[in-house]
């Protein structure tokens, strides 16, 4: 028999038998596993022909998650869970599978513990997703930060490093016109400072960027298997270093984006993000598909409180509210509905401060490429509804167009449209200068 170690998990006495890999044994149920590292969170997806049901519990020293699954045989999918894990995962430094025994000593042979070795303290979520899309039952494991980073105080910071003059500070009047009651805390996006008014100085113009999908969520595929999420996060990078490089009325900008990396971001959580860092515009990056591969050109999208524009705007929105279903969203956090009534008061103002925006980005994008239609549509977006910043969603082009795939992957065009989106931020900007700061959030 080979030699098997144990590792005392908690006060009762309970044991898990870790094993190796040779004696991982092939069973039915596991599809496929999958981590995804981030920052702001990692999530781990074991995805099944069957639902799971688990127990967790969390030990602070060291810092650990163990978390049993029932009714699942031990297979080489978990293996590779294992090997997942790279060592520069913001919070799992490894994880041990093995079958679960008593202190008895009894076995539980369909019982499964997973122990995630963790490099600093978390808020765990647990939950189980149904059958969606391509995807068959599936597990969720989140890893939440339990001392979370202020995203607005990191942009802060971020531009400060970058300060290169001595004698005054170039955020003075971004921190003069934040107009914050108390500390606020939220789970995911960490707490809001309170901030004393210094003396005026430059006011700091900040753009959100939102490149959409990401995780679970492909997003729309080429008929070359091009990802949209791998698109748009490639123009969303190319377009954050040019706002990073850009000065509007003396005024510097900076970007902050959604997501900068491969992980899912629920769509409320990307509007929240935004208000969190009391963004001046929010622009959404897609790269559609359609069922006809001869569709083709590039579309702009704003919030609509009155029905969709056109049956194709329709379409297209009810899709893309559809991303949360597929990349993975726990409709038993707390904030959720709460949320989403917060982000259905949109604006009349908001809306046509967004259209102002999205007819100044349709004229640029219109000078790189072909246009799908040559005016800003509206439809109801889950992703455009702050009620305080204008929004637009941009439709880079039709990534089940093969031609318009191939340019899609082009570095040279991807340079091409974040060159023209930045134009038709600062073309907003010259008609529309950016307010002081003295909102709530």
């Amino acid at each position: 028999m080979k030699r098997r170690s144990v590792l005392k998990l908690t006060a009762d006495g309970a044991l898990v038998l870790l094993l190796g890999n040779h004696q991982i044994a092939k069973g039915a149920g596991i599809v496929a596993v999958r981590v995804w590292p981030a920052e702001d969170y990692t999530r781990i997806t074991i995805e099944s022909d069957v639902v799971l049901k688990t127990k967790q519990t969390f030990i602070k020293e060291p810092p650990r998650l163990a978390v049993d699954i029932e009714g699942l045989a031990l297979n080489t999918a978990l293996r590779e869970l294992v090997a997942k894990v790279k060592s520069d995962d913001p919070f799992i430094s490894g994880i041990r599978v093995g079958q679960y025994t008593t202190a008895s000593g009894a076995n539980a042979p369909s019982v499964v513990r997973l122990v995630l070795d963790l490099k600093q303290a978390v808020l765990p979520q647990v939950f189980a997703l149904p059958p969606v899309a391509a995807y068959a039952h599936r597990l969720v494991l989140d890893l939440y930060p339990a001392t979370q980073i202020d995203p607005l105080e990191a942009l802060i910071n971020e531009r400060m490093k970058e300060s290169t003059s001595a004698s005054h500070d170039p955020l003075g009047d971004l921190i003069a016109q934040k107009s914050v009651k108390k500390p606020e805390k939220d789970v995911k996006f960490g707490t809001l400072p309170s901030l004393a008014p210094p003396s005026k100085t430059d006011r700091l113009i900040i753009i959100a960027l939102d490149p959409g999908h990401g995780g679970e969520d492909s997003g729309a595929v080429g008929p070359a298997g091009t990802r949209e999420k791998d698109v748009v996060l490639s123009v969303a990078l190319k377009l954050r270093d040019r706002i990073n490089n850009s000065v509007v009325g003396g005024n510097p900008m900076r970007a902050y984006l959604t997501r900068d990396a491969d992980f899912f971001v629920p769509l409320n959580d990307r509007v929240k993000k935004a208000q969190k860092v009391q963004a001046d515009l929010f622009v959404s990056i897609h790269a559609d598909a359609f069922t006809n591969p001869d569709a083709r050109g590039a579309s702009v999208f704003a919030l609509s409180d009155k029905g969709a524009s056109s049956a194709s705007a329709k379409w297209l929105a009810n899709k893309e509210n559809a991303a949360d279903a597929v990349g993975g969203v726990n409709l038993k956090a707390k904030d959720v509905d709460v949320l989403k009534a917060i982000l259905d008061m949109s604006t009349t103002a908001q809306i046509n401060d967004s259209l102002h925006l999205g007819r100044a980005v349709i004229k640029e994008i219109g000078g790189v490429g072909k246009l799908h239609k040559p005016h800003v549509e509206q439809a109801g977006f889950a992703v455009l509804k702050a009620p305080d910043i204008p929004s637009v969603l941009i439709e880079t082009a039709f990534i089940s167009n093969p031609d318009e795939e191939d340019k899609l992957r082009s570095q040279d065009y991807q340079d091409q449209l974040a060159d023209a989106v930045m134009r038709g931020i600062k073309r907003y900007f010259a008609r529309n200068p950016p307010l002081a700061r003295n909102r709530q959030i």
